[in-house]
């Protein structure tokens, strides 16, 4: 049966690389009827924090991304990882080295000065300097000539010399092993058949292989995804955008429309840009994952997601605005008022916090002008524009649209003034901007009641 992992480290938030990397493994799985796991690599126990741990799980969660195994956490495994290790070294394809950091970094500076590559001149590896009175790191025993050799499903064949790869320590001095070891005996352990990840784990790859071969473990299938860039082709880092995927949460992206993005990252299916959760699992296919890097566009971000807002039911939308609502410090309000609200925003909004701001003035009726807004249309000039709309809005009968536009029209004939400029100044004194949904739209919403309130406020203001 198909197994496949994603296995973040918590010495960070949960990005776009390793939310689309979670993506990607879930979707194969998914497609091929297989398990997928979740494992968090904590060895590394002065970086990892339970805030990261938190952040990864609550990502993972809202993008929809459920796992079947897990969360297993290697830091309750090291005794695993410890015995296997040992088992290395009993059976000969591990030494203990006794080289001090600082004969390390001799020899390192030794090798550049002669222009060879900086890698460990494997000095204890024949065991003759063994002293077990004295601190050591274990080494894995590379083998010193030969090819390796893996069928990667994105690039092809993989080739490494033996002669290129160094002897990595796989158990620290401190007895923690390192990561290419401990990701091994997880991964063979677990049942994990196919590793998808970014291409920056190509080099280590080689390395896995001959530890799975000297545990004797079954080698699983290898896909390297390309890395997601910016707009400038720099690999994608803080400066392109959020650092953690909650932040696109907290902006008011959908789950949905961020997992149709994300998928799009490095895979296609022909020329299809709107993906439904159930079409991704049907139709995603590692073959059909791309070998260049793909470039993170914010624009395209936001497009799709007025795509979904625009075919998402005003309902639904009301649940999810409902928070960003009430983060601006509004509670109790009319339910069937805000579905009108959604109605009329739906096709303007870019998220749901973009349509929480705009929909902010609807809520009170002690509204701030914008500056611009307010010098610009509540004047001298306006003022007796607004006392007429306010004097003839008190008598309609009806907020009926055809009413609105009787009395809109009469004010800019007896002004002589076209009809923007009648409604510009309403449009402030009822928002406080100078855009909004349509005039007739805005008043219906309010109601009677609120729009004469806040037009006597606005001339009450013109001082």
């Amino acid at each position: 049966m198909t197994k496949t992992r994603f296995a973040p480290s918590p010495t960070g938030y949960l990005h776009i690389g390793g939310a689309r990397t979670a993506l990607f493994n879930w979707l194969f799985a998914r497609h091929n009827g297989g398990i997928f796991v979740l494992r968090i690599e904590d060895t590394d126990v002065e970086r990892s924090k339970e805030d990261y741990v938190r952040d990864i799980l609550e990502g993972l969660a809202w993008l929809g991304i459920n796992w079947d195994e897990g969360p297993y956490f290697q830091k309750e495994r090291i005794d695993l990882y410890r015995e296997h290790a040992y088992g290395l070294l009993k059976e000969g394809h591990a030494y203990k080295c006794y080289c001090s950091e600082e004969m390390l970094e001799e020899k390192r500076k030794a090798a550049l000065k002669d222009g060879k590559k900086p890698t460990y001149d494997r000095t204890c590896r024949d065991g003759i300097h063994e002293n077990t009175d004295k601190p050591f790191v274990m080494r894995f025993k590379t083998p010193l000539s030969g090819e390796v050799t893996f069928n990667d499903i994105i690039r092809g064949k993989i080739s490494f010399k033996c002669e290129e790869l160094d002897d990595l320590i796989i158990l620290r001095s401190d007895n923690i092993p390192t990561y290419n070891f401990t990701v091994v005996v997880d991964d063979a352990l677990m049942g994990i058949t196919h590793i998808i990840r970014g291409d920056d784990h190509i080099n280590n790859t080689p390395r896995q292989v001959l530890i799975y071969e000297a545990l004797n473990y079954t080698i699983p299938q290898f896909a390297h995804v390309p890395l997601i860039h910016g707009k400038d082709r720099a690999r994608l880092s803080k400066r392109h955008g959020a650092t953690s995927l909650l932040e696109y949460k907290n902006d008011g992206f959908l789950p949905e429309a961020f997992m149709n993005y994300l998928s799009r990252l490095g895979w296609a299916h022909g020329d299809q840009e709107v993906f439904s959760r159930e079409e991704l699992i049907e139709k995603f296919d590692l073959h059909n994952v791309g070998k260049s890097p793909s470039i993170f566009d914010m624009d395209k971000l936001s497009w799709l997601n007025s795509h979904y807002i625009k075919n998402l039911s005003e309902h639904k939308i009301a649940e999810r605005l409902t928070p960003f609502i009430e983060e601006m410090g509004v509670h109790g309000y009319d339910k069937n008022k805000l579905i009108q609200i959604i109605t009329n925003l739906k096709e303007r909004a870019k998220t749901l916090k973009d349509m929480a701001h705009m929909a902010g003035f609807f809520f009170n009726d002690d509204i701030q002008y914008e500056e611009a807004a307010r010098k610009k249309f509540l004047t001298y000039e306006t003022k007796p524009i607004l006392e007429s709309f306010y004097a003839g809005f008190k008598d309609l009968l009806s907020l009926d649209e055809g009413e609105q536009r009787k009395l809109i029209e009469g004010l800019a004939k007896e002004n002589n003034k076209k009809i923007v400029e009648i409604v510009q100044p309403i449009r402030v004194a009822l928002s406080g901007k100078t855009a909004s949904p349509g005039i007739f739209e805005v008043i219906s919403i309010l109601g009677k009641g609120s729009v004469e309130k806040r037009i006597k406020r606005a001339i009450e203001s013109i001082t």
